[in-house]
């Protein structure tokens, strides 16, 4: 007789786990950097007034990238607590040498599957905004759930939001901005800043312009913000 075994069900990820090369001089960031700026999803739910030792505005970065844009915005905003998510270790790197050699006491990064850390790590109604800024788009039909803009995704960060708190989406895909508009605007809890089935009129100022979007708009890509705010 043999055992009856239960499929294991995959956990469908939002992004892919690619292995890039660092710089040494990422690397020597990293090792300097992570015990004073690095947080781990082992340590739990956060206190995120003991972590930034103040209580203040927490801006929460979904896949940072490199970390230029993430780095500016802590730069401009000391006023402002941020904590960014990355997966890939080389942006990690580039973003901790960002925060030592500007010396920016206002950021935190953790090296880890996002939606793992909002789950565990991040308590409800703690964040004042969200940022999800260029995600994979996975444009492929086929592989459409593996976006991370989900109705269960929007329903997360309703948890974890501020009443009044925000959700600010950017991507330089018209079908993935399509997708998002109609799984936000069906979202119980959220309201378009700019209107019903509305995009923003263009790039908002607190956000910066990455090199990556300016190679796209000189290929003549679009690029479409929405935000949503919590009611």
């Amino acid at each position: 007789m043999t055992e009856e075994r239960t499929p294991i069900q995959r956990k469908i990820r939002s992004f892919v786990m690619r292995t890039g090369r660092m710089t040494e001089g990422q690397k020597l960031a990293l090792d300097k950097g992570w015990p004073e700026f690095g947080l781990e999803h082992k340590d739990g739910l956060l206190d995120l007034a003991q972590v930034f030792g103040r209580k203040a505005a927490t801006v929460f970065e979904i896949g940072f990238g490199n970390g230029d844009s993430l780095a500016e915005m802590a730069r401009s905003n000391p006023e402002m607590n941020y904590v960014g998510v990355e997966v890939h270790t080389p942006g990690v790197g580039r973003l901790l040498h960002h925060i030592l050699d500007g010396q920016l006491t206002n950021l935190r990064v953790f090296r880890e599957d996002a939606v793992e850390i909002l789950n565990d790590c991040i308590p409800d109604h703690s964040l004042d905004c969200v940022q999800l800024f260029f995600p994979d788009p996975w444009h492929k039909k086929r592989h459409h759930k593996r976006r991370i803009v989900q109705p269960e995704f929007a329903q997360l960060l309703h948890t974890k939001l501020v009443k009044g708190g925000t959700f600010h989406m950017a991507t330089d895909w018209q079908n993935y901005a399509e997708h998002m508009l109609e799984v936000m605007e069906a979202a119980p809890g959220f309201k378009n800043t700019a209107g019903p089935r509305s995009y923003l009129p263009g790039r908002p100022e607190h956000r910066p312009e990455t090199k990556f979007e300016q190679r796209g708009q000189r290929l003549g890509h679009g690029v479409w913000d929405l935000i949503y705010r919590t009611f």
